[in-house]
């Protein structure tokens, strides 16, 4: 089998594609799409967006110290996208994408209406890295929309949510389950 060596580079795919919501609810807020982020720990649940400071974004967040990270679907890729290549200082997002900013239940900025899952976050650090600035943020709270929520296991349903990945330059719809963390090593059910 061949290989090939290539430039260092970010190649850590697939990653959600995110609306990142910040500002205020009542005044001035704004979307951005980020897949630089991910999950830092589970107790005390923290999480990470990565942005570069140059983005409108940034300072909002930076100035308020809170921001929404919304996961998105497949009926929301294209208003996804827009957010990501359109900036705030020239547009209004949530107008133009046809997206519906809703109160969040702890942080001031506002949540995507339309998003499966509303990840409220308050910030505890920015690192300073080179072309991104990491914001390292404390989860204080979860908004799951009660249409994938498993009325049986009260579990979230990613299946039926349609969320989407991003992985270099392409979004992609999630494909099908292969299996769930554990399921390598439990006993199999025999037959006779």
């Amino acid at each position: 089998m061949a290989k090939q060596n290539w430039k260092p580079g970010n190649m850590v795919y697939p990653l959600p594609a995110a609306l990142i919501s910040c500002g205020n609810i009542d005044g001035k807020s704004n979307l951005l799409t980020v897949s630089w982020l991910g999950t830092l720990c589970t107790d005390p649940p923290m999480c990470y967006i990565s942005v570069r400071p140059e983005r409108y974004s940034h300072d909002i967040i930076k100035e308020s110290g809170e921001f929404v990270i919304n996961l998105t679907t497949a009926d929301m890729a294209r208003a996804t996208d827009w957010c990501g290549v359109k900036s705030g200082r020239n547009f209004d997002k949530f107008k133009e994408s046809g997206l519906t900013p809703a109160p969040a239940t702890i942080v001031k900025c506002p949540i995507v209406s339309e998003s499966p899952i509303s990840i409220e976050c308050r910030v505890k650090e920015i690192m300073q890295l080179g072309s991104h600035d990491m914001f390292i943020a404390d989860v204080v709270n979860i908004i799951a929309d009660d249409r994938y929520i498993d009325p049986e296991t009260g579990a979230f349903s990613l299946a039926a949510s349609g969320i989407i990945a991003y992985s270099h330059g392409t979004y992609y719809a999630l494909g099908k389950r292969i299996g769930k963390f554990g399921w390598s090593v439990m006993k199999q059910k025999t037959r006779k």
